[in-house]
């Protein structure tokens, strides 16, 4: 299938990259429910969460793993239930990016990832209470 994104332009992706969200990310219209996750290529490890309902909003995302070493989120027993999650594999975990020209001031939003359930391709966004988890968190150490 073919997406054509206002900002990233042509965006080939399957079905299986359909990211329903139980509710709207926050920021963005209630009516945004519906996302694809792709690869940014030559631009790895970052990947596009782009709306397939508005062709001008895509975040920037990528996984906290890979810059993040202790990172650690204990997912609810309610955002389980939400999301139909049977088991840890089928959990992918990201965080947005906030870019800049300036590499060593390009940040991830440590305090709210967005958690998928790539099984059933469900997600959501949540806020975690660990105060340790910074809002910017640059991904480029000093």
């Amino acid at each position: 299938m073919i997406f054509h994104s206002k900002i990233h332009g042509e965006i080939e992706y399957d079905e299986k990259n359909i990211v329903d969200f139980l509710k709207s990310i926050p920021g963005f219209d209630e009516d945004l429910r519906k996302f694809i996750v792709v690869d940014l290529k030559g631009m790895e490890p970052f990947k596009l969460l782009q709306s397939l309902e508005d062709d001008k909003v895509g975040l920037v995302v990528v996984s906290p793993f890979d810059f993040c070493d202790k990172y650690e989120v204990d997912l609810s027993q309610n955002i389980i239930k939400e999301l139909d999650i049977k088991e840890s594999k089928d959990v992918m975990l990201l965080t947005t990016v906030t870019l800049n020209s300036d590499p060593k001031k390009i940040t991830t939003n440590l305090r709210a990832p967005i958690i998928m359930n790539i099984s059933n391709r469900l997600g959501k966004q949540i806020i975690l209470n660990n105060e340790d988890y910074a809002i910017k968190h640059p991904l480029i150490k000093e």
